[in-house]
């Protein structure tokens, strides 16, 4: 019975190690603040344009950046502290969470000011995102990384879940200043976490910036079938079948912004649940083949979201597509742990955020574009529908990528930071 309850929890274990608890809970309350901005840049574009093509055009805005800086953060995790990169970084959120608080209490609220800070929000995720990634295997033990994985999972679901949910609500009873001021307040947690965490020394004999070493990066992620076939998958998933763009218009027609704190929510609900009984993921060899059938239930369970025009099917729809992701995440999180070395974990780190960052953007886009073509409902499906057969694709075309299996045994490793 033991046995059973451990699978069907979530392994709690790399929350011995004292700075990983930090992170895990600095970050929790940080990201919770961003996932209430998460729901009002979009609800203020749309409130201001009432155009879905517009709010899809937020996701290119962010894509820039995150291309253009990506490298560069992944450069500079690998040859600079990991933990002073996100700790500033986290203090240059919280003044562009104020710079919003600001345009919003404007008699006029300017639209290009709220495209503007988007896209700086977006650099500077880029900027942070290789270090934070790359910062998290120094912090516990190698046979700890896949759960760690899930706990990271995990910590992400909460704050997509209760987020958005808190963002509505606040929309809908103090208005969107107060709803940024929300944000920015809540990144003093993660500062004083990261205050109170040990530096995390450059890589020993690591390379200065440059563009040699960004190049290095991309040859070692061409060079494996593993990392190639996260990168293609989510990309086929994200883009054909990310519906965000649309969720301001779909919940004005359902019941305004309480009703779209719940849209970006569900995702997130189904997200927790699999993380919470993510126990079984370290008994799972095949990663490959079940990132795969990870992202073909995301499709499935968006066309199903497609098909309906009432809550209660619409939000259960999207909670199996949150928990399909987030299985899918785990894996992909677990392929890339065991696959690169410390030395390019900040490079490898900026290629794999770009893979999950550009495909979500241009979904949006993409859904926006088609909507504003044909409708929000043609837009939803039709995207679903894409990304089943293009995992279907990848699952005849990348035969390395759906046979990869993870070792069977490992040895431990001890990391810098293990003391409690």
């Amino acid at each position: 019975m033991t046995d059973l309850l451990k699978l069907a929890t979530v392994d709690i274990t790399p929350l011995r190690h004292r700075d990983f608890r930090l992170l895990f809970w600095g970050q929790l309350v940080s990201f919770l603040g961003s996932m209430v901005t998460y729901v009002a840049i979009p609800y203020q574009v749309y409130q201001l344009t009432h155009s879905p093509l517009m709010v899809g055009l937020l996701g290119l805005a962010q894509l820039g950046p995150i291309l253009a800086f990506s490298m560069v953060g992944g450069a500079i995790a690998d040859a600079s502290d990991r933990r002073a990169t996100v700790l500033a970084t986290e203090v240059a959120f919280a003044l562009l969470s104020a710079l919003l608080f600001v345009n919003a209490i404007l008699p006029e609220p300017q639209l290009w000011v709220i495209f503007v800070l988007a896209a700086m929000q977006a650099g500077l995720y880029a900027l942070q995102r290789p270090s934070l990634d790359a910062l998290m295997p120094r912090l516990v033990d190698k046979t700890d990384l896949t759960a760690a994985g899930a706990l990271t999972a995990t910590r992400g679901t909460i704050g997509m879940l209760l987020g958005p949910a808190i963002g509505g609500v606040l929309i809908a009873t103090v208005g969107l200043p107060a709803t940024y001021a929300v944000d920015a307040l809540s990144f003093a947690a993660s500062l004083v976490a990261l205050a109170l965490m040990r530096a995390s020394r450059p890589v020993l004999g690591g390379e200065r910036p440059s563009l040699r070493g960004v190049l290095d990066g991309w040859s070692f992620a061409r060079s494996r079938a593993e990392l190639i076939g996260t990168y293609v998958v989510d990309i086929v998933a994200m883009v054909f079948g990310m519906p965000e763009a649309l969720f301001p218009a779909i919940a004005e027609s359902l019941g305004g912004p309480a009703i779209l704190g719940l849209l970006y929510s569900a995702p997130a609900l189904g997200a927790l649940i699999a993380a919470g009984t993510s126990g079984w993921t370290n008994h799972v060899r095949r990663h490959g083949l079940a990132v795969i059938l990870a992202a073909t239930i995301w499709g499935v369970a968006i066309i199903g979201f497609g098909l309906t025009t009432t809550p209660l099917i619409a939000l259960p729809m999207l909670a199996i597509a949150g928990g399909a992701d987030a299985v899918s995440g785990i894996f992909r999180v677990a392929i890339w742990n065991h696959t690169v070395p410390d030395e390019l974990r900040g490079r490898l780190a900026s290629i794999e955020m770009v893979s999950y960052t550009s495909g979500p953007a241009l979904g949006n886009a993409e859904s926006g574009l088609v909507a504003g073509l044909f409708s929000v409902q043609a837009s939803v499906i039709s995207g679903g529908v894409l990304c089943v057969l293009g995992c279907a694709v990848c699952f005849l075309l990348l035969p390395r990528f759906r046979e990869y299996q993870t070792e069977a045994a490992m040895e431990p490793k001890l990391v810098e930071s293990k003391a409690i």
